[in-house]
């Protein structure tokens, strides 16, 4: 075979993922195809399964592309620890202070941070903080206990960031709807099942394919203290409106929403939003819009908790491989949705 069709010559020259691993012998390494060094003469590369096979035929691993993933395995522990650390401390570590722990200069663990997490150590030791408040607030722990059992100090510190931390005052988090009337409506669609619930703002809820006591009980853990009535004639316009949209999604649904998540969620859910009918982003793309690239598993992880599936349309999204890797309704709806769409995965 003339190699320079090979299509896994191809695959190395163009640096694409691929299931094997190729070697340099005339450099005695071998390489994963996504490797950045230099790419060797067409004709001085041999391709092995993968590392043991490489290791037999006497090439030793590169130092770059790391495909034995040794660098990779140590980087990740060393990320691990320094965040157990900082779940585990009263106050913010210093960066000085972690990178000593790690045995690195300070220059290289946060490298190897940011690389691994997408954040610095003090942003995510700010998130791990935030999320230890909504929880307290959640529970129903008083303001200012919930506060100061997070480590903020005061409450000035919570309020001024109120937006980057909570997406909403701490007093409505912790009221999870206490004092708000939530009226909801269940109906058959294409997809099983649905609820579609709304306050007096808008719809703040939709979810589908799962048996009514399974929406109810997904309903009532989003509004915990709300008072939910049932209102199927009253939110019959808004229900018809998301059963138009499952058959035919590409319309989209036109009507007031009321969600509530935390600034970051409330950035993912607008980005979602603006993805035209018809096409898909990947969940790094997504990161990209709106602005934080390496926050990939944040923004697969805010996809799922959407509250209002169709609305902000989650199944737009797609794998960077260009696969589905799961949907909060299941995966078969999510194509069935893009198929409608008309979306080319």
């Amino acid at each position: 075979m003339n190699i320079i069709s090979d299509p896994n010559w191809d695959l190395v020259l163009r640096r694409a993922s691929a299931p094997f691993l190729y070697a340099v012998p005339t450099m005695g390494i071998y390489c994963r195809t996504i490797c950045p060094s230099p790419r060797p003469r067409p004709g001085n590369v041999r391709y092995f399964a993968d590392a043991p096979a490489a290791e037999a035929a006497g090439f030793r691993a590169c130092k770059r592309c790391d495909p034995k993933g040794t660098r990779a395995a140590l980087a990740r522990a060393v990320v691990e620890d320094a965040c157990a650390a900082m779940a585990a401390a009263e106050t913010i570590p210093s960066l000085e202070a972690l990178a000593t722990r790690a045995g690195y200069s300070r220059f290289h663990f946060l490298r190897m941070f940011r690389d691994h997490t997408g954040l610095t150590p003090r942003a995510y030791a700010e998130g791990l903080r935030a999320k230890k408040l909504q929880s307290a607030l959640a529970g129903g722990a008083r303001v200012i206990d919930a506060i100061n059992d997070a480590g903020f100090g005061s409450e000035s510190r919570v309020y001024e960031d109120t937006g980057k931390l909570l997406g909403m005052t701490p007093g409505a988090l912790r009221r999870g709807g206490k004092g708000e009337t939530i009226r909801s409506a269940r109906a058959d669609s294409p997809f099983g099942r649905l609820l579609v619930a709304a306050t007096g703002t808008g719809i703040c809820f939709i979810g589908f394919a799962e048996p009514d006591a399974a929406l109810d009980a997904d309903l009532r853990r989003r509004f915990p203290n709300a008072d939910i009535v049932a209102d199927d004639a009253g939110l019959a316009s808004g229900v018809s409106a998301v059963i138009r949209a499952m058959v035919e999604p590409s319309e989209g649904i036109a009507l007031p929403l009321d969600i509530r998540g935390t600034a970051f969620q409330l950035r993912v859910w607008q980005a979602l939003t603006t993805i035209p009918s018809g096409e898909t982003r990947s969940y790094g793309q997504v990161a990209v819009m709106i602005g934080a690239p390496k926050a990939v598993r944040a923004v697969a992880t805010s996809c799922a908790s959407n509250p209002v599936a169709i609305a902000v349309p989650c199944h737009r999204v797609i794998g960077g491989d260009g696969r589905m890797h799961g949907y909060r309704w299941g995966v078969a709806r999510k194509q069935a949705l893009l198929a409608r769409e008309g979306a080319t995965i």
